[in-house]
Parts: structure tokens; C-alpha cells; sequence
């Protein structure tokens, strides 16, 4: 993922934490593959060694915890831009554990933050979430809007973003916040019950069983590819008049779960229909991002249409080994 033609990457080591999960390992390779240094740090709850198996020799990897801040600290010296995706990124989960899931997405992100302070690193591009608009009406969804957090999860990424515009304003550390709307693409593991809706939906495809749909599957999504949110990541990296700011990274387009359900059975051939289950507690029903200040900022475009990025996802979960390390 060379962006030399429209993009020149300023800065030569990046540290990447939760860099062997499903986002993290893809940036990781996009980082490697424009030249630049990288080390990772991962305390592998979610993330798996085999995302990283074919770079492992040519990056720093420390197994630890982001609440670690002496681990922290010493892997993040020298780093010029820290990328901070390592989270406890399941909605459900943060319900069920909030006390765990807040040391980890607020206590973690502030070790992020002050591993950054104390050795002098530029920037930090972190993951936040869509989930801070909660269900207010409004669509598409804009920075501008209110938030209105409806989950344990959604509080911990707004935390997160206010944490960052402090470091920004407090001690000149130039903090840029992507909202991710719903990622998808190659490693998203779909082996936990808390794994993204297209993850699940094709592991059940392929193993021609029913997939459980939360509601009555009218409910519609922003999926975006995880190489657009790579790009949007090194875009964020290096982009002038985005430090204390955060951004929606999104496509602009949405698909309801149903459609997507018949997209995947389609390309799985099998005619396995869903179970339909009671909606869960903190999801959202309708979600579409305004990426307008991300083009116009971050020069951020998306590059992959639903049906390409759906159909090479697909090819990766078919040819792959999907489980285990």
C-alpha cells in the first residue's frame, strides 16, 4: 500500500499499539511497505501472532500491555508518531465488563498519551468510534453533531478524544482522532461472539450455518474497508491543520444487515436463511458518516466500493487460516 504518488510519509519509526490485531497488523504492513520503522506492542487478548508472521523479522514486537507504562515508555522512544489501536473494541463486552474495559480504553489510552509527552513524539493517530453519536436522528453523521454515547464503549472513545484535544492544547501534542464507522476486510477474526457483523456473517456462510441478526436486520451500516482506514491512519500521520481535531472515516454509504447478509450468502452459494434475535443493548439501528472534513483536511477518499472490498474479504476468509496462531 504505497501512497509515494499523492502522499510523502514524513516520519521514520512509528510505533503501532495493538499492532497484531485486525486493523493494526494492516497498518503495520502498509507502514513496512513505505520504508518506515515499525514497532508494535500487543498483549495479544484479541490480536494474533499470525497477522504478523510474515513481517515479524523486520519489526520491534514487545508483548505487553498498554497500561504498562514503563513497557510503553521504552518501546515508544525514538518513534516520531505513535498509532494507537489497541482497545477493547466490542460494545458487548464493554457492557458486560466496564470497569475492565474502562482501565483498558481510558487508563491505556492516557499511558498512550503520556509515552508520547515524555518522549517528545510529534503526533498520535488514534482509533475512536461512530459509536460517540449514539442513535441521535440525525444522518449522515457529522463531527459537528452532539454526542450522545449509548454504551460503556462509546463514553471510553469519547474519553479517549478528550484526552487527546487536552494533550494537544496542554502540551503541544498534535492529537488527531478518526471515528471509524463499521471496518471490515482480511484478519478480522470471526471467532469471537463479539467480532464484526461481515466477520461472523461469512464464517457462517462458508460453514453453511445460520448467522444470528440482532433486530429485524432493517438496520444499516457504514462499512468501510480496512485499506481505506489505513490510508486514512498515514493521511492523519502527516496532514497540517489536524492536530487537536477528529474525523469521521467512513464511505458515505450504508447497507442494511439483510442485504448484507444476501451479499455474502450470495458469494458462498449456499441458501442458509438467518435466525432473527432481540436487538442488543447499546447497538445502533442507523449509522452514515459525513466524510466531508476528512477529504478536505486529510485529503482522505475512499478507494475501495463495497462490492470489491466484500469480494476480496470474502477470497481472504475462503484461502486462510482463520483460527489460532
Amino acid at each position: 500500500m504505497r501512497f509515494s504518488d499523492t502522499l510523502k510519509l514524513t516520519f521514520k519509526k512509528a510505533l503501532v499499539t495493538g499492532g497484531a490485531g485486525f486493523i493494526g497488523s494492516n497498518l503495520v504492513d502498509a507502514i513496512l511497505e513505505n520504508g518506515i520503522n515499525v514497532s508494535v506492542i500487543d498483549n495479544l487478548s484479541t490480536g494474533h501472532l499470525s497477522n504478523l508472521s510474515k513481517v515479524m523479522d523486520r519489526i520491534a514486537f514487545i508483548e505487553g500491555d498498554i497500561q504498562d507504562a514503563d513497557i510503553l515508555n521504552d518501546i515508544s522512544k525514538g518513534c516520531d508518531v505513535i498509532f494507537h489501536q489497541a482497545a477493547v473494541v466490542s460494545v458487548p463486552q464493554t457492557v458486560e465488563h466496564p470497569v475492565e474495559s474502562s482501565m483498558v480504553n481510558d487508563i491505556g489510552t492516557l499511558r498512550v498519551l503520556e509515552a508520547a509527552r515524555k518522549n517528545g513524539i510529534k503526533r498520535v493517530v488514534m482509533a475512536s468510534s461512530c459509536a460517540v453519536y449514539g442513535d441521535d436522528p440525525g444522518l449522515p453523521k457529522k463531527e459537528t453533531m452532539p454526542v450522545k454515547p449509548l454504551s460503556p464503549y462509546a463514553v471510553q472513545k469519547l474519553t479517549g478524544e478528550y484526552n487527546a484535544k487536552l494533550y494537544t492544547d496542554l502540551y503541544g501534542i498534535e492529537t488527531v482522532c478518526l471515528r471509524y464507522f463499521n471496518v471490515y476486510g482480511p484478519r478480522q477474526d470471526p471467532s469471537s461472539p463479539y467480532s464484526g457483523v461481515i466477520s461472523i456473517f461469512m464464517k457462517k456462510a462458508i460453514e453453511r450455518k445460520a448467522p444470528f441478526i440482532y433486530g429485524d436486520g432493517n438496520q444499516y451500516r457504514d462499512f468501510v474497508f480496512v485499506r481505506d482506514v489505513v490510508k486514512a491512519n498515514l493521511k492523519a500521520a502527516v496532514a497540517e491543520k489536524a492536530a487537536g481535531r477528529v474525523f469521521n472515516i467512513g464511505t458515505g454509504q450504508a447497507i442494511r444487515v439483510n442485504d448484507l447478509w444476501e451479499m455474502i450468502r450470495a458469494l458462498a452459494e449456499t441458501d442458509v436463511t438467518p435466525e432473527y434475535k432481540e436487538p442488543r443493548k447499546g447497538d445502533i439501528k442507523e449509522s452514515k458518516a459525513d466524510i466531508s472534513l476528512a477529504k478536505s483536511l486529510l485529503r482522505f477518499e475512499p478507494s475501495f466500493p463495497f462490492e470489491t472490498g466484500i469480494k476480496e474479504t470474502f477470497r481472504w476468509y475462503q484461502n486462510s487460516q482463520i483460527y489460532g496462531d
